[in-house]
């Protein structure tokens, strides 16, 4: 039971740790020229399904067939991955028509290549769901917060259970002066929990009243 616990607190420390790197890489710029998008349509299919995470960098060139992430002409805000179809050369520059491997016809606007964010070089499936719910406030509360918070607490009271132990066992001999310091970081890390303990009850009774709220 013990050891099942164990992996447990593993696979959630791991999975926060990575849905945390993975919203801060998808949010801000990443040294590289590397960046990360969330796939909403089926455009791609089935090489790209909807709902999936690619990982895109940017590049001198690309080429026909290149799958690439570029920013929307009609939409500043939305970007869209789609297979370079053809090249073509305007004015000395250069323009890619673009399609959905499974849209039935080219994209209508050529896209420049100063609108190319990246060539995808992976895509991961059915991870864009749990990020998108993490980037909303809910989500990232359920998601991040309160697991993050958990595992803090678990963490310290796992000291402070080390931390009371040595105090015991030092109640029946004489300090040394050293031994005093490590009882004052004691009782400090033991304070520290009661704060996160307070914080984490705060957490938990703005999330759920903000819930209850919603479904009124």
């Amino acid at each position: 039971m013990k050891n099942m616990t164990s992996k447990l607190y593993w696979i959630v420390l791991f999975f926060v740790v990575f849905l945390s790197l993975i919203i801060a890489t998808s949010t801000v710029d990443v040294p590289g020229g590397y960046a990360l998008f969330t796939v909403q349509s089926g455009s791609m299919e089935p090489v790209i399904n909807k709902g999936a995470i690619v990982l895109v960098k940017t590049q001198e060139t690309y080429e026909t067939d290149d799958i690439i992430t570029f920013n929307s002409k009609e939409n500043g805000s939305l970007t869209i991955t789609h297979r370079i179809k053809e090249i073509k050369l305007v004015n000395d520059l250069q323009f890619f028509i673009t399609k959905g491997d499974a849209n039935d016809a080219v994209d209508t606007t050529l896209v420049e290549k100063a609108d190319v964010i990246g060539k995808v070089l992976v895509s991961i499936p059915m991870l864009g769901y749990p990020i998108a719910f993490a980037r909303t406030q809910t989500g990232l509360i359920a998601l991040v917060v309160i697991p993050a918070t958990i595992i803090i607490y678990s963490e310290l009271m796992t000291i402070k259970n080390e931390a009371v132990r040595l105090l015991k066992e030092r109640k029946m001999r004489k300090l040394s002066l050293l031994e005093n310091a490590e009882v004052a970081v004691g009782m400090e890390v033991m304070d520290v929990q009661d704060e996160i303990k307070a914080t984490e009850k705060k957490i938990e009774e703005k999330f759920f009243k903000k819930k209850k709220k919603n479904t009124k």
